[in-house]
């Protein structure tokens, strides 16, 4: 069992480049990050990091919309809740792989906060859009 808990940049950093290498393999969300919005590792995970950072360590360096990158998305390809059930045991796992402690346990916290929140929204959006269809 791991006893190091997230306490640095380079932690979240580690934390976030283990996740993301589960997210290309997995076969609910690679697709996403594969083909149907092509990432440029290079520029997302610097802002992924940042983000993490900024509601982890409360080092405020995330500037951007998260939300509003998702509904962006969710234009091209419906998110779903599989999706995000995805998304939230691939991250759960990452953090469970790698650390353990009280930042950890909040990280969890607010990754299942971060899911429902936008798994709802979308949810929402989804449904409107079935509606005119």
């Amino acid at each position: 069992m791991n006893t190091k808990d997230i306490t640095s940049r380079e932690d979240i950093q580690s934390l976030i480049e283990d996740f993301y290498e589960n997210v290309k393999l997995d076969d609910t969300l690679g697709i996403i990050f594969n083909q149907i919005i092509p990432i440029n590792w290079d520029h997302h995970i610097p802002l992924i990091v940042d983000f993490w950072e900024t509601i982890l360590l409360d080092n405020p360096l995330y500037k951007n919309n998260a939300m509003e990158k998702h509904f962006d998305i969710n234009k091209i390809y419906l998110l779903k809740k599989e999706h995000f059930d995805a998304w939230l045991a691939l991250f759960y796992s990452s953090i469970d792989k790698n650390f353990y402690g009280p930042v950890a346990e909040l990280a969890k916290k607010r990754a299942a906060s971060i899911a429902g929140i936008m798994q709802f929204k979308m949810h929402i959006i989804n449904n409107e859009i079935k509606k005119y269809e």
